[in-house]
């Protein structure tokens, strides 16, 4: 399948997972400590504790209305309304890949997304929602296994039970990838030395990591200072989340610490790169041999060595990104079935940006092979 020409590797695709997911799949020791999924309403996203109390929330935030509403919403509602009473099953997604012309997906969470984000986690609880959440993805890939592949959820708080599921992941169940929330929920900012058995095991794996964030979690959050308005709470925590997690990773000495580490900032925008990275050197120049006496390259140096951020498909200021740092870091998502996708055009839009075809050929398919280690499509 090619698209004008163009292979399509969709490299941050989602998944609607079933209501019971937990209740199916978690080991039966934490099954009363599950997250229950809300399915009031087409493509619903939340979840509460056993006791009804919103999981994955602020106190006080989405306990009222089923969602935000308004045209957008009340748009996705009905263009996923076939796809809900079809039950969001894998062959589901296969139809929505071939409907938008995606060759390949790595598939990323949508209720899953909100599962490790609640305020002091048992780390027990947190590696059984991993595993569980996992051994459903495994199972749901199993339609098309040259076409659809997990990015697998870790635990943050807990670093050898993270280490033990990435193994698992990689060895047992063939995925992709890793992802974590990038805002940072274990008390532990990315750059601490915490991570560093995590991000050696990647390494060793060859396998990479994606950074995903969401609108809304139950630990602190820079979205949360807009309290109820979804319009500014999705507009800042994407990308400003991404923002300081590149810090970590590119200022903080990770990459540098470890060479063979790919990361991906997804789903925040690549707009912004530019100016974060020229402020990041800056500061290294200014400030860095008392704070950053380790680095011997810049953060725009090991980014581009070692890192990938998403465009939009209708991100007009994207030509800006790629004149300043160029067409080899950028990958592309349709971000299906999300309330701000383009599907069933989200790479129509992508053509309609002023790209050259080599843009469009790095972007939709060889930037995201070689972030996922699939240099050829039956790889």
């Amino acid at each position: 399948m090619s698209r004008n020409g163009f292979r399509i590797l969709d490299s941050d695709m989602h998944i609607q997972e079933p209501p019971d997911l937990w209740q199916r799949y978690i080991e039966p020791a934490y099954r009363d400590q599950a997250p229950v999924g809300v399915h009031k309403q087409v493509r619903d996203l939340r979840m509460t504790h056993p006791d009804g109390k919103p999981w994955g929330m602020p106190v006080g935030l989405g306990q009222g209305a089923p969602g935000p509403a308004g045209h957008l919403f009340n748009h996705t509602q009905e263009l996923f309304r076939p796809y809900e009473e079809r039950g969001w099953t894998s062959r589901v997604q296969l139809d929505a890949m071939d409907e938008e012309g995606v060759d390949v997906a790595v598939l990323y969470p949508t209720r899953g997304l909100h599962a490790l984000s609640e305020p002091n986690m048992d780390p027990g609880l947190t590696g059984a929602l991993a595993r569980a959440y996992n051994n459903w993805l495994y199972d749901f890939c199993q339609e098309d296994t040259s076409r659809l592949f997990g990015a697998a959820m870790i635990t943050p708080f807990d670093i050898e039970e993270a280490i033990a599921e990435t193994r698992r992941c990689v060895e047992e169940l063939g995925f992709r990838a890793i992802f974590l929330r990038a805002n940072v929920s274990s008390g532990h900012q990315w750059h601490d030395s915490f991570y560093d058995p995590l991000w050696s095991t990647l390494e060793e794996l060859n396998i990479p990591l994606g950074f995903h964030e969401s609108a809304s979690a139950g630990v602190p959050q820079i979205g949360e200072q807009f309290g109820n308005n979804f319009m500014l709470r999705h507009a800042y925590s994407h990308p400003f989340e991404l923002m300081v997690a590149l810090g970590s990773m590119c200022g903080g000495g990770v990459l540098e610490r470890h060479p063979g580490l790919r990361v991906a900032f997804l789903e925040g925008n690549c707009s912004w790169l530019p100016f974060m990275l020229w402020r990041l050197d800056e500061h290294q120049e200014m400030f860095g041999d008392q704070w950053a006496p380790d680095l011997t390259m810049t953060p725009s140096e090991v980014f581009k060595r070692q890192c990938f951020v998403s465009v939009e498909p209708d991100e007009t200021p994207a030509k800006y990104a790629i004149a300043d740092i160029g067409n080899d870091n950028i990958v592309f998502s349709t971000d299906y079935p999300h309330v701000d996708t383009k599907f069933p055009h989200s790479v129509d839009k992508l053509f309609e940006l002023p790209l050259t075809d080599e843009d469009l050929r790095k972007i939709l398919w060889d930037n995201c092979a070689r972030f996922y280690g699939m240099d050829d499509p039956k790889d």
